[in-house]
């Protein structure tokens, strides 16, 4: 069943459909079978920042682990601050991404590489879809495409 992909009150309202925890399996980078990959958004501090717990389990024993913050800046901006189980960090402001869908959710960065775009939408069946893509002369390079379905917590 598809998500009610509206959003919520407040500054950071676009991340209610997002609230919760969220699973995908995906084909595994490193080209061997597949990998999984869980999300946690939830609301701190009375509402004023969202925090993503991000774990991606490559192989048993090992996973690639990401923190984030979401929240405004001194200017107003929707912006977010990253921050790796592989010691790197991020940061960028939200930015649009309507050639994907209506109503994603997506943010820019400046990364070593170039300037990354994630992206987050309702899938038309259940949950949402989520991507990374880097720029190029031509567009958006899409590289990494998941699929997260709800979880259910005890």
């Amino acid at each position: 069943m598809a998500i009610d992909w509206k959003p919520g009150r407040g500054a950071l309202g676009v991340f209610k459909p997002l609230l919760g925890d969220w699973r995908a399996e995906a084909p595994n980078p490193t080209g061997n079978g597949t990998m999984a990959c869980t999300r946690r958004f939830q609301m701190l501090w009375n509402g004023s920042h969202v925090q993503l717990d991000a774990c991606w389990e490559m192989a048993p024993g090992k996973a690639y682990r990401e923190r984030a913050l979401f929240g405004r800046t001194r200017d107003g901006a929707l912006a977010f601050w990253s921050f790796t189980s592989d010691g790197k960090n991020s940061q960028g402001t939200a930015c649009d991404a309507s050639d994907v869908h209506a109503g994603a959710i997506a943010f820019e960065a400046e990364m070593p590489a170039g300037t990354a775009r994630f992206v987050y939408w309702p899938d038309r069946d259940e949950g949402f879809r989520f991507a990374v893509e880097s720029r190029t002369k031509k567009g958006w390079n899409r590289f990494v495409e998941h699929h997260y379905r709800p979880v259910a917590v005890p």
